[in-house]
């Protein structure tokens, strides 16, 4: 099985996810299924169908949340050093063309989110800045076409913010 890499601080996030739907939401359906089969026939009833169906969801999410950690690599990011962009890496490029900065932080697939500017090492952008060093001009290839960039800066904190 190939392992995912993931911060501390992901690790923890899905851990907690996992446990909030195990100790509330999964209670919260059972409740809702028994108030639901509480109102009479089964076969015409939406709110037992409702709650059938979102437990069958919280199932779900609680297995893929099991598999994830399961095949997930917590990366040591206090073990790592600034001079390339590796991962967990916080990188500040400039786009060569525009001259816009731009900060990204360089992490696993399971917890990018593009509206904190947190991108997967798996991306175009990630695979192109990995192994590159302050200074260098990186040119990536995107669906949305080529750009070219500098990277201006890196930073690696042991202590993470979500």
């Amino acid at each position: 099985m190939t392992k995912i890499p993931i911060t501390k601080t992901g690790f923890q996030k899905l851990k907690k996810e996992l446990e909030l739907l195990k100790t509330v939401s999964i209670p919260e359906n059972i409740k809702d299924i028994e108030e639901a089969r509480a109102h009479g026939d089964l076969s015409e009833n939406a709110e037992y169908t409702a709650a059938k169906e979102r437990q069958a969801y919280l199932h779900g999410k609680i297995s893929d949340l099991e598999n994830n950690l399961a095949s997930s690599e917590v990366i040591d990011l206090s073990k790592l050093r600034d001079d390339k962009v590796v991962f967990g890496a916080t990188v500040i490029i400039e786009d060569i063309d525009s001259g816009t900065e731009t900060t990204y932080r360089l992490v696993g697939p399971l917890e990018s989110n593009v509206d904190k500017n947190h991108i997967s090492v798996t991306s175009p952008i990630g695979k192109a800045l990995i192994g590159k060093a302050i200074g260098d001009d990186v040119t990536v290839t995107t669906p949305g076409g080529s750009r070219k960039i500098e990277i201006i800066n890196i930073c690696i904190e042991d202590t993470e913010t979500e």
